[in-house]
């Protein structure tokens, strides 16, 4: 009997926890923090590429702009997916045409003094480290002073350096900067050594 009375109250939980999951807006800007992290950590918008995402991420920008430009993020996310990026040369390599685009670039990390934050504004960054280890200076473009005003064709502007946040870049895990983040990339770690780096450019 006491089965048979609870039941009806387990079938009505299940059905008010299936009303809540359809009852998510499919616009992410409406999402709460609870929606966010839980399609955030089903990490279904990541495909099977091992790679990791760094904490420093801001979810909530990132569901918004995925959803924005669905086709776009799952190219760049497969592109990381299935190709040796060790293998490819220094330069630009066509992903979508300009929407996704890849730059490959191979330098020496620098020292803090020697760098400067730069920003964007068409494109969204994924930044990942192929080879070598570095900082990767970040910082909310409301606390950056210009040092070179925005150049359209390049979509880059390049701020003064600061302390900022470092973030340890390094094999295995990227990093997603959006327009409002100010990035620093290239800092030593402990010495000055080579680093080959991967920039995959999303179009907003």
């Amino acid at each position: 009997m006491l089965m048979r009375r609870y039941t009806p109250l387990v079938l009505l939980c299940c059905i008010i926890i299936s009303c809540k999951s359809v009852q998510r807006s499919a616009n992410p800007e409406e999402w709460t923090d609870d929606q966010v992290n839980e399609w955030y950590m089903k990490k279904e918008w990541l495909g099977s590429t091992k790679l990791q995402p760094d904490p420093s991420i801001n979810k909530k920008e990132f569901a918004i702009r995925y959803h924005q430009q669905k086709e776009r993020w799952d190219k760049a996310f497969n592109y990381l997916k299935n190709e040796d990026l060790s293998a490819l040369s220094a330069g630009i390599h066509e992903i979508v045409g300009r929407d996704v685009y890849i730059l490959i670039t191979e330098y020496n990390s620098k020292n803090h003094e020697d760098t400067k934050y730069e920003g964007h504004e068409k494109y969204t960054d994924i930044h990942y480290v192929v080879s070598g280890t570095e900082y990767i200076g970040v910082q909310d473009l409301s606390a950056g002073k210009v040092m070179t005003p925005y150049n359209p064709e390049r979509d880059i502007t390049f701020y003064e350096p600061s302390k900022g946040v470092h973030l340890l870049g390094k094999p295995g895990i990227f990093f997603i900067f959006f327009p409002n983040n100010l990035h620093c990339p290239g800092i030593k770690v402990e010495n000055n050594i080579p680093v080959k780096k991967a920039v995959i450019k999303v179009k907003n």
